[in-house]
């Protein structure tokens, strides 16, 4: 698991337990899987088709620090699956796991378009040729 991105826990981000607010979760993990699927397909029309069950295992207060991990799964003719697993910087302890993310390459009109892609490239190899 590759975790690239940091989230601080703010008082915005609580919801009425004082605790991690689960829907500003999901949107940080869906920011970061597009983001992701964006760099690795070359394409900024890249957009979520599914994100299968969700396993939340506990939970971060305000100040905690967590991060965002994504991994490729598979790559589809027109399309990358990603699994996410957010932590606890601190602790380690894993605060929310998805299997399935499927995200979708788009043409100009709002189709899939096939990406070309097998493996996980990273930019510095691509600024190689």
């Amino acid at each position: 698991m590759r975790f690239h991105t940091r989230k601080w826990i703010k008082p915005q981000d609580l919801n009425p337990n004082g605790t991690l607010f689960g829907g500003r979760l999901l949107e940080w993990i869906d920011e970061e899987a597009a983001l992701y699927a964006i760099i690795q397909l070359e394409n900024s029309r890249t957009v979520t088709k599914f994100m299968s069950e969700i396993d939340f295992k506990s939970s971060a207060r305000e100040g905690d620090i967590i991060e965002i991990g994504m991994d490729v799964v598979k790559f589809g003719n027109a399309s990358i699956t990603l699994r996410s697993e957010v932590r606890n910087k601190m602790t380690r302890e894993v605060i929310i796991t998805i299997e399935r993310i499927v995200m979708v390459s788009l043409d100009e009109n709002g189709k899939a378009k096939p990406h070309g892609k097998t493996k996980i490239e990273y930019v510095k190899d691509r600024l190689k040729d």
